[in-house]
């Protein structure tokens, strides 16, 4: 959340290894520790890990640095209520105004992000260098998040979003910028892309659509020399697809891998989980995004099986400047999470 940095990623990460505090990240905040530490129990917000909320709700002390506790990385103020009976609450903030005004904190410490967690390193618990003995719930919840963030093997549609994401981890750098706006297609990379490098998500907290693909241009610009990718759903990218003639403009390098399931689907998602079979204004008519891409100079490729993305992305990791790949994908495939039309209808 707010005032995190490298600084404070690294001497955080210190801090909880030695412990062995499972360490979850806020909401499209899963850059904040490396995927890679012992104790990273994975990412809240919408879809998480059951058993990582399990972990939340149980657990008797919250240590809370930099977030809010907003509306998504707390699922609606009811997986962390703000008076959280049972649970004692510490919540770091840089903002003296925060602390407070939503959560009851037993103890409310306003510190910028880097200085707490270089204390928090530095704290010697038992005082002349005494043996610290960790907790092991952290090794547990990270065990717990592999298992969640590895995809299955077998495909369930003709192009499975899993096991696409399972490629991307393939050919992709693992230190790929993922710049995406709002929608049910992120999930796919909340869920299963490591975001191992700092800074390597980019995202809107605030719900907003239409925000990848204007990160990905300034992220380009930004860090030349690392892999920029805008994630993207079709009703997200047609919002802004214009920019990649500011991308042309500059000679940027941008990957956009575009999810197309001719919908607004998480507003189809919601349709049919409270009036089933009632969709409404959701069905998009989209065009050829494929030949969108080659019309701004750059290069771009239709693909409708997990053999032919796999033959896609190689191709595009070989070039430079735009490229896309147009994902046909089955409405059926409604969540990283597992949802489905049918069976919402026959829930």
């Amino acid at each position: 959340g707010a005032g995190w940095n490298a600084r404070s990623r690294h001497y955080f990460a210190q801090f909880a290894e030695r412990i062995g505090l499972p360490v979850a990240t806020a909401f499209r905040r899963q850059d904040a520790l490396p995927p890679s530490s012992p104790v990273y129990a994975g990412n809240l917000g919408y879809g998480p890990n059951p058993k990582l909320t399990e972990r939340v709700r149980q657990a008797d002390l919250l240590l809370v640095a930099g977030a809010r506790l907003g509306e998504a990385t707390t699922d609606g103020y009811t997986l962390i209520t703000p008076d959280h009976p049972g649970q004692l609450l510490i919540h770091v903030h840089p903002d003296p105004d925060e602390l407070g005004r939503v959560y009851r904190p037993d103890l409310a410490l306003c510190a910028d992000m880097a200085e707490f967690a270089e204390s928090a390193a530095l704290w010697d618990a038992l005082g002349d260098n005494g043996e610290i003995i960790p907790f092991d719930a952290g090794a547990q919840a990270h065990d717990e998040w592999q298992a969640w963030n590895t995809p299955r093997k077998d495909a369930q549609f003709d192009l499975d979003l899993a096991l696409a994401l399972a490629s991307a981890r393939r050919l992709l750098p693992a230190d790929a910028i993922i710049c995406n706006g709002a929608g049910n297609f992120a999930g796919w990379w909340h869920r299963y892309w490591p975001y191992a490098g700092y800074p390597s998500q980019l995202a809107p907290t605030a719900g907003a659509m239409g925000y990848g693909v204007p990160a990905a241009v300034a992220a380009a610009r930004r860090f030349p020399d690392r892999c920029v990718v805008a994630a993207a759903g079709d009703g997200d990218f047609l919002m802004n697809a214009q920019e990649l003639a500011t991308a042309a403009q500059y000679g940027l390098d941008v990957l956009v891998i575009l999810f197309d399931n001719s919908s607004y689907g998480t507003i189809r998602m919601h349709q049919e989980r409270q009036y089933p079979g009632r969709e409404a204004a959701t069905r998009l008519a989209n065009p050829d995004f494929a030949l969108m891409a080659q019309s701004f100079g750059g290069w771009g490729k239709r693909v409708t099986t997990n053999a032919e993305f796999d033959a896609g992305l190689e191709e595009a990791m070989g070039r430079k400047g735009i490229r896309l790949i147009h994902c046909i994908t089955d409405i059926e495939q409604l969540s990283a999470a597992g949802a489905t039309v049918s069976g919402l209808r026959a829930g």
